[in-house]
C-alpha cells in the first residue's frame, strides 16, 4: 500500500531562484522535518539520514530526471525506504514562483502505515514547503546551484553537461516510461 501526497506553494522569489534552491540538496535538512543530513554522492545521487518518531533510517536516491527550471524527478535505489516524486516549478511572473511537490511512498510496519492513514505525511510535507518557502525567500540572492539537466536513463548529453548550460533534456516516452514508474504528470498539474 503506497501513499501518493501532492501538495503546492507560492513563493516570493524568481522561478531560477526557488529551482536553485532545491537544487541544493545538502540544505533539506534546514527546511525538511526529520531530515537529518543529505549528502550528494554524484550529479544523480544522494544519500539521506533520516530520524522520524525516533526511527532513523539511511538510504540513497537517484535523480531520474532533471530539467533546469522545470522539474527534479528521483527515486529511492537502495535502503529500507521507498519513494518516488517529483518537483516542479512554475513562474507565475518575475518575482513569484509556484512549487509543486508530488510524492509517492510505501510505508513500513504498522505504525508508519497508521501514520499514513491520518495524514501526518501530507501534513509534513506541507509544513516542509512552508519552512522551504521561508528558507528560500531569505536567501534568494545567493550563488547558483546545480542547473545542468539529467535524461532518465543516462547522463546528461555532452553538449549540456551535469554542472552547467541550461538547455533542459526531454526523455523520449520510451526513456521517461523505464526511467520514472510513475507516469508524468500533465502539465496543468505538475
Amino acid at each position: 500500500m503506497s501513499t501518493t501526497v501532492k501538495q503546492t506553494i507560492d513563493v516570493d522569489v524568481p522561478l531560477g531562484a526557488a529551482y536553485e534552491r532545491w537544487t541544493r540538496f545538502e540544505d533539506f535538512p534546514t527546511f525538511m522535518e526529520g531530515v537529518e543530513e543529505v549528502r550528494q554522492t554524484d550529479d544523480r545521487h544522494c544519500h539521506w539520514r533520516t530520524r522520524v518518531a525516533g526511527v532513523r533510517r539511511e538510504f540513497d536516491t537517484e535523480i531520474v530526471d532533471r530539467r533546469p527550471d522545470e522539474r527534479v524527478a528521483w527515486r529511492t535505489v537502495a535502503g529500507d525506504v521507498r519513494q518516488e516524486g517529483v518537483v516542479s516549478f512554475q513562474s507565475l511572473d518575475e518575482a513569484h514562483t509556484r512549487v509543486r511537490v508530488a510524492l509517492e511512498v510505501e510505508p513500513h510496519g504498522m505504525a508508519e502505515k497508521a501514520a499514513h492513514v491520518m495524514g501526518v505525511l501530507d501534513r509534513r510535507v506541507k509544513g516542509d514547503l512552508k519552512r522551504f518557502k521561508s528558507h528560500v525567500e531569505e536567501h534568494a540572492h545567493e550563488p547558483e546551484a546545480r542547473r545542468g539537466p539529467v535524461r532518465p536513463g543516462g547522463a546528461a548529453p555532452a553538449s549540456a553537461p551535469e554542472t552547467g548550460g541550461d538547455t533542459p533534456v526531454r526523455p523520449t516516452p520510451q526513456e521517461a516510461k523505464e526511467a520514472w514508474p510513475l507516469p508524468p504528470p500533465p502539465d496543468d498539474r505538475l
